[in-house]
Parts: structure tokens; sequence; C-alpha cells
């Protein structure tokens, strides 16, 4: 893939899966990296994708088996052909980007739920993902880039299984990779509980700025 020089116009989707707000440390770090995005590529566009604003679908039994329909070659119909249509249309809100910003607080050892939503929403045949019986999956989100902001309180690299294990980044650019995003750059930010969160916050910000210039 070429990459975008600085100042070339390019699409920016900032997805974020945490629902604290001005609280947010992974919120004010992904706006450390847009900020510095906008002022280093005059005439992109940063949108914001709040995954917790109500406009995730849901993706429950009528989704499920409209899935399994196109899966076998059919057309869904009626509850089903308009759970299938939300879940394009997410689809297509997030294929319109070329770049990507995810900021990923660590919950519970993984990602939020609503991200997980996102994930399960927009993966879809013939979209996300298509599937060859000798082969194997291969990722249909190609030519893009992402970017992801990853911060925890507890958790931190180094640290015993005790405080933690790090399901986050490995299941979340495990799936970006199985998408076909093979550009993948990151943002950590984990003061643990003893450690220091000002120099931990001030590295995460140098990093995003950094990564934000290139992007």
């Amino acid at each position: 893939m070429t990459r975008k020089e600085p100042g070339t116009m390019s699409r920016l989707l900032h997805i974020s899966a945490s629902p604290r707000g001005a609280e947010s440390i992974s919120l004010a770090i992904a706006r450390t990296f847009t900020d510095e995005y906008l002022a280093t590529h005059p005439g992109s566009t940063v949108d914001h994708f709040d995954l917790w604003d109500g406009t995730l679908p849901e993706f429950g039994p009528a989704a499920a088996h409209a899935k399994m329909t196109v899966f076998g070659g059919g057309t869904p119909q009626g509850e089903q052909a308009q759970a299938w249509a939300a879940a394009v249309r997410t689809f297509e809100r997030f294929d319109s980007y070329d770049r990507y910003l995810f900021s990923v607080p660590m919950w519970n050892s993984g990602v939020p739920y609503k991200l997980k939503q996102f994930i399960d929403v927009v993966s879809q045949p013939a979209m996300v993902f298509d599937v060859h019986p000798e082969t194997g999956y291969r990722g249909l989100v190609t030519g893009k880039r992402a970017a992801v902001v990853y911060t925890s309180a507890v958790w931190g690299p180094g640290l015993g299984p005790e405080f933690g294990l790090d399901f986050q980044s490995t299941f979340f650019e495990e799936w970006l990779r199985w998408a076909g995003i093979a550009d993948v750059q990151s943002v950590r930010h984990h003061p643990t509980l003893t450690g220091s969160y000002e120099h931990e916050r001030k590295q995460a910000d140098e990093r995003a700025r950094e990564i934000a210039r290139t992007f």
C-alpha cells in the first residue's frame, strides 16, 4: 500500500469505545492524535463514531438468521431484511473511510462490549471477509490504515497475571489483521496502580502526535 504523505487529503474515522466522556483517558489521548492529525494534514477530515451514541444496531436473532441466509446464497426477508440492512449501513459507514483511529480502554482484561458489538455487526460475508473451503478466510478491508489507543489502569506490560492479562490488544489487533488491515500502529497508556500517571500520559501523548504526523 502506498502511504499518504502529510498534507494529502484523507478521511479519518475515530471510533471510540469508552462511555466516560470528558473523564475518559483514551478519548483524551485520541483528541491529542486528531488535533495533531488535522494540524499536519490540511484539507483532511476527522469524524467521530461514538459506539455509545445509540446508532450502533443490535446483532440479535434476526440479524444472525439473516447472516446465515446470506451465507447460503439467499436473500433475507421481513424482520431479517431490516436487521441485515442495519448491519450493511454500519459497514458502509465504516468502509467509506481510509484511515481509522480506535480508542479502546481495557475492560476486564478485554475490550468494552460495545466494541465487540461493533465488530459483530460489521464482520459480514462479502463485506469484511470471504471464506474458501481450502484457503480459509480472506480479509476484504484492505488498503487502509489504523491507529489504536489502548489504555488500562491496573494491567501493564511486565506485571504478573494477578494484575490481569492482555486480551485487549491481542484480540483487537487480530481482528484488524483478519479483516485485512495490516498497517496498524498503537499508542499505549498503562500507568498501573503504582506507576507515574503524569510520565505515562506524557509519553502516550507524544506517541500519539508522532503517529498522527505521518498517518
